[in-house]
């Protein structure tokens, strides 16, 4: 059985990003870019929401044939080129590389890849998410939590949103973010 990772840089506020989708304020050094590739081993697959692919999409797919790009950029961007990808929305009519679509029933499609065997399913954006964790699909939750307030943007978690977590591990970074992962109450304690 896979577990569904939702996980994400995230404000002090609980924003992932701005209104208008920047990102300007994710502070994301060596330090924090080696640990998340090291967390890549854990995955299996990628699962975004359209914007999140599309921002992603923009960037990775050659950032690693930059020669000025640092080495934890270029691996990552090889990273995340091999990793197979599952986009899920009902605007784009095809997506490229190593990635499929799934237009309808979101739910029924992570259900089906849960339940193989196999890694961590790592879920990315906060449309997809909300519309997983009233089904209890989010097994866990990765922050990685920036010290800065945005004071408005698009929320982590939705509104009137009550999950029982557990706390598993944390981490500081020397530029001040911090790693909390999570995962739901109710899980064995053999998987932490």
């Amino acid at each position: 059985m896979s577990n569904v990772v939702y996980s994400m840089m995230v404000s002090l506020d609980g924003f992932v990003a701005r209104p208008d989708g920047s990102l300007d304020w994710v502070k994301v050094d060596e330090e924090l870019h080696t640990f998340v590739n090291d967390q890549q081993a854990e995955v299996g697959a990628y699962l975004y929401g359209r914007r999140l692919f599309e921002l992603m999409n923009d960037f990775w797919p050659t950032a690693d044939e930059d020669p000025s790009a640092p080495d934890y950029i270029a691996e990552f961007s090889r990273i995340w080129k091999e990793m197979p990808k599952v986009v899920f929305s009902r605007t784009l009519s095809h997506v490229d590389g190593n990635a499929r679509l799934v237009s309808d029933d979101a739910a029924a499609d992570v259900r089906r890849m849960k339940a193989q065997s196999g890694k961590n399913l790592d879920l990315g954006g906060p449309t997809l998410a909300a519309s997983l964790i009233p089904l209890g699909l989010i097994d866990e939750y990765r922050l990685f939590l920036h010290p800065v307030a945005l004071g408005n943007g698009l929320s982590f978690l939705p509104p009137d949103t009550k999950i029982d977590l557990m706390l598993v591990e944390t981490r500081t970074f020397a530029s001040g973010v911090v790693y909390l992962r999570y995962q739901r109450a109710d899980m064995s304690s053999q998987d932490q």
